[in-house]
C-alpha cells in the first residue's frame, strides 16, 4: 500500500514538473576577452549564447542578440568559467570562531541553516559556482544543496560530504575536549565515528544513506581539534583501505584529510582521490601522489587563518602548537609538491576563513610556486577532473553555463579574482557590478 503511493506521488510531482516548464531563455555574453579553456590562451572578442542554462554557440566578434534575447555587455571584461571550490565548509558560523563559541549554547541547527544558506549566496557572489562541502550537518547540507539545485535558494551547486569520517578521539570526534555530560550527548549521535574496518564500512554506509556525494575521513590529527594530540596518522592503513574501498564499491570519490606524512602516503597508498591539507610531504609522498594519481586540495589560507585566530585567543590553547607547526610546513610542502608536478585541485577550506574571502588562497598558491594560470587551472578545469564533473570547469558547447568576469587580466595579477564583477550560475544572472563591468 506504501509502495503504491510513493510511485503515485513521484508520477504526480513528474507530471506536475513537465506542466511547469519554463520557456527557453536565450543570453548573449558580449566579452572582451574569454578565457573558455583554462590552461590554454584567452580568446578575443568574443560573444557566449546561453540558451536553457547551457552554452549553446561561441561566435567571434560581438554579436547583436537575437529578438527576445538578454544581452549582457562584458565588452570591457575579462571572462572565463565560474571558479570552484573544492573545500568548503558552509554550515554554521565559518571563520569567526570566538563568535561560534559564545553563542553554541543559543544556537541550535535552525540558525547554522540559516547562516548556511547566507554563506552559500556570499559564496556565489565571490564567483565560486561550484563546491565541495567536506563537512556539517549531513541533513541540513543535502537539503541546501537540493534548495539550490531546484532554484529555491542562491549558491553554488554543492557536492558534499556529510561528516568527516573518524576513529574515536580523532579530529572528527566532535566531543573532543567537551565536559563529560556534553561528550556523552555528542558521542549517543555520532554515526560518523569508527574503530576497526568493519565498522569503518558501517560508517561510510551511513554517510552515503544520509545523502552524501562524497567522503571525507580524517587520516590524522587536526589543528582545531580541541586535544592536544598533535598532526600525526589516526587511523589504520587497513581502516583507510576500508573507508576507500566501501565508497568506490558505492560510486563515491574519497577526501582524506591529512596533515602528518605518515597519514598522507598511508591514504595515498590505499587510494584516495584527494589529500586534504597535505602539510608534511616528503619526496617519497610527493613521488606518490603522482604514482597514483591524486590531487593535493591545498587550502593554503586555512593554516593562516588559524594561526591568527588561534594567537589571538579565538581558539583553545590545544590548537596553539598545531597551528604553529602547519603554517610553518605546508609552504615548503606545497613548494615542492608544485614543482614535482602533483596534480592541483583548488580548496581553501573555507569556515576556517572567512565566506568570500575564497580567493585569496590564489595569491598564496602563486606566491609558493603556481603561474597564475596553473592556479586558475587548478579551480576550473582541474578542480571539474576531481569532481567527476565534465559538465563545467570550461566554457564551450554544451557546458554549464557558469560564467563569471573580473575587471583587468588575472592571468596578470591574479588577485583580480578577489573582486568578481559578474556572475552567472546555470544560465541564471546572480550578480552584476552596480556600475556595469
Amino acid at each position: 500500500m506504501i509502495k503504491a503511493f510513493l510511485i503515485g506521488l513521484a508520477a504526480t510531482v513528474s507530471v506536475s514538473a513537465l506542466a511547469q516548464t519554463k520557456p527557453s531563455t536565450t543570453t548573449y555574453i558580449q566579452a572582451g576577452t574569454l578565457l573558455d579553456r583554462p590552461g590554454q590562451a584567452p580568446r578575443g572578442n568574443t560573444t557566449i549564447i546561453v540558451r536553457d542554462g547551457k552554452v549553446a554557440e561561441l561566435r567571434d566578434g560581438f554579436v547583436a542578440p537575437e529578438q527576445g534575447a538578454t544581452l549582457v555587455d562584458l565588452r570591457n571584461a575579462f571572462v572565463l568559467p565560474g571558479l570552484v571550490d573544492m573545500h568548503v565548509h558552509l554550515w554554521g558560523i565559518g571563520g569567526d570562531p570566538m563568535r561560534a563559541r559564545l553563542e553554541a549554547l543559543n544556537r541550535d541547527r535552525f540558525d547554522d541553516e540559516m547562516t548556511a544558506v547566507a554563506n552559500a549566496r556570499t559564496t556565489l557572489n565571490a564567483g565560486f559556482t561550484s563546491v565541495r562541502d567536506l563537512g556539517g550537518d549531513p541533513r541540513g547540507i543535502r537539503a541546501l544543496r537540493d534548495a539550490i539545485d531546484a532554484g529555491t535558494v542562491e549558491g553554488p551547486s554543492i557536492t558534499n560530504a556529510g561528516e568527516m569520517i573518524s576513529v574515536t578521539g580523532g579530529h572528527g570526534d566532535g566531543g573532543n575536549g567537551l565536559a563529560e555530560e556534553f561528550a556523552d550527548m555528542v558521542h549517543a549521535k555520532e554515526v560518523n565515528l569508527c574503530d576497526g574496518p568493519d565498522d569503518c564500512r558501517r560508517a561510510v554506509r551511513a554517510q552515503v544513506a544520509l545523502g552524501a556525494r562524497v567522503i571525507k575521513f580524517a587520516a590524522t590529527g587536526g589543528v582545531l581539534s580541541n586535544v592536544s594530540g598533535g598532526l600525526g596518522r589516526a587511523m589504520t592503513p587497513e581502516e583507510m583501505r576500508a573507508i576507500i574501498e566501501t565508497a568506490h564499491t558505492l560510486g563515491r570519490k574519497v577526501a582524506a584529510h591529512s596533515h602528518a606524512t605518515e597519514g598522507t602516503r598511508a591514504a595515498l597508498e590505499a587510494g584516495v582521490d584527494s589529500i586534504e591539507h597535505g602539510t608534511f610531504l616528503d619526496a617519497d609522498t610527493i613521488k606518490l601522489f603522482k604514482t597514483k594519481g591524486a590531487y593535493l586540495v591545498p587550502t593554503e589560507i586555512a593554516p593562516v587563518a588559524a594561526l591568527a585566530q588561534a594567537r589571538g585567543g579565538a581558539l583553545p590553547p590545544a590548537t596553539i602548537v598545531k597551528a604553529e607547526a602547519a603554517a610553518a610546513a605546508m609552504a615548503d610542502s606545497h613548494r615542492r609538491a608544485y614543482a614535482a608536478g602533483v596534480k592541483v585541485a583548488f580548496g581553501t577550506d573555507t569556515g576556517v576563513s572567512k565566506h568570500g574571502d575564497n580567493a585569496t588562497e590564489f595569491a598564496l598558491m602563486v606566491k609558493n610556486g603556481l603561474t597564475p594560470t596553473q592556479a586558475i587551472a587548478a579551480a576550473t578545469v582541474g578542480a571539474a577532473d576531481l569532481l567527476g564533473r565534465d559538465d563545467i570547469g570550461m566554457l564551450a558547447p554544451g557546458k554549464t553555463a557558469d560564467i563569471i568576469a573580473v575587471t583587468g587580466s588575472p592571468l596578470q595579477d591574479v588577485t583580480r579574482l578577489e573582486h568578481v564583477d559578474f556572475v552567472m550560475h546555470r544560465g541564471k544572472i546572480a550578480k552584476t557590478s552596480s556600475g556595469g563591468v
